[in-house]
């Protein structure tokens, strides 16, 4: 089994900075490509941005030059840094890493955790 654990959500106001984290627990072998996409409610699920287990990067266009994918592979760990959150950003945040078990890889998702931006 693996699990993957998010935090750092919360409340901030525009233009304002948050950093989540996704760790990952479990039979792990190796952790491939990851990343993060959002829901906002009415809205379909959006692509936020990844990283492969080189380094390459892939970013939205709506958060291009604003927020940042980073890991800690010693911790099975990805992080996105938010900078100047706009209230378009507000959704729920779900982190995602495809992990190689040793027969397969397979994606796992995060549990979700809320970004709200506003006054």
């Amino acid at each position: 089994q693996v699990q993957l654990v998010e935090s750092g959500g919360g409340l901030v106001q525009p233009g304002g900075s948050l950093r989540l984290s996704c760790t990952a627990s479990g039979s792990i072998v190796k952790i491939y490509n990851m990343g993060w996409y959002r829901q906002a409610p009415g809205n379909q699920r959006e692509f936020v941005g990844s990283v492969t287990s080189g380094g390459l990067t892939n970013y939205a266009e709506s958060v291009k030059g604003r927020f940042t994918v980073s890991t800690d592979n010693a911790k099975n760990t990805i992080y996105l840094q938010m900078n100047d959150l706009k209230p378009e950003d507000t959704a729920v945040y779900l982190c995602y890493q495809n992990v190689g078990s040793g027969t397969a890889v397979r994606a796992y998702w995060g549990q979700g955790t809320q970004v709200t931006v506003s006054l």
